[in-house]
């Protein structure tokens, strides 16, 4: 029966680790179809987020059944516990994905990128990838010094939201109302995504040492 229970928690692992995955696929087709202006990649984020959610939805199914039928305690209660709330962050993570992508068609054949604003969005979208991958690799590996780079690249992610925010309120912009919108729900998006990767990794910190400071 234990056998059995280890065999469990290790698929939660690995279905963490699969969603996290595609999510880090998502975000870097979403940013690369809104910096390009490539409507078939803005497609196919927004077509793919429908198996992450569904992926997440039996993900959540089986930590229900552990819960229920295997009542864990401790570390294994918390990483069931933790699952939950990571599979709700990695599918917001996708949604917000999509959102971009989502962007890129509405412009389409136009840039959603303000001019004066490419460079800051084409970091901030490197900064959500390699987030993500981040995300892949602590949920994989379970190396708590990971957990620390994550904060770090949301710090620098929430520096150039900041930055934006200056340059849509600045006379720059002022004659062009659509990019205000653009930049100002693009740059929304990418800091939330780091917030969310921000939030997996707080629950893996928990999971690793009971404590979430």
């Amino acid at each position: 029966m234990r056998e059995v229970f280890q065999q469990e928690l290790r698929e939660v692992q690995d279905r963490l680790v699969k969603i996290a995955e595609l999510v880090e696929d998502a975000i870097e087709n979403a940013t690369s179809a809104f910096g390009n202006s490539d409507v078939a990649v803005a497609e196919q984020v927004i077509d793919g987020v429908d198996e992450i959610e569904a992926l997440a939805a039996e993900l959540d199914q089986l930590a229900i059944d552990i819960l229920a039928r295997q009542q864990p305690v401790a570390s294994d209660l918390r990483l069931v516990v933790g699952a939950l709330r990571m599979s709700a962050s990695l599918e917001r993570m996708a949604d917000l994905a999509q959102h971009i992508a989502q962007l890129a068609r509405y412009r389409y054949p136009e840039s959603a990128v303000p001019k004066g604003l490419t460079k800051t969005f084409v970091r901030m979208a490197a900064l959500d990838v390699e987030m993500a991958s981040k995300i892949v690799e602590l949920l994989r590996t379970q190396d708590p010094s990971v957990i620390d780079e994550v904060r770090d690249l949301d710090d620098d992610l929430d520096e150039l939201h900041a930055k934006v925010f200056e340059k849509v309120l600045s006379d720059k912009l002022a004659n062009n109302p659509t990019g205000v919108v653009d930049a100002t729900l693009a740059s929304r998006y990418h800091e939330r995504f780091g917030d969310h990767a921000v939030s997996v990794a707080k629950q893996m910190q928990f999971f690793l040492s009971g404590s979430l400071d």
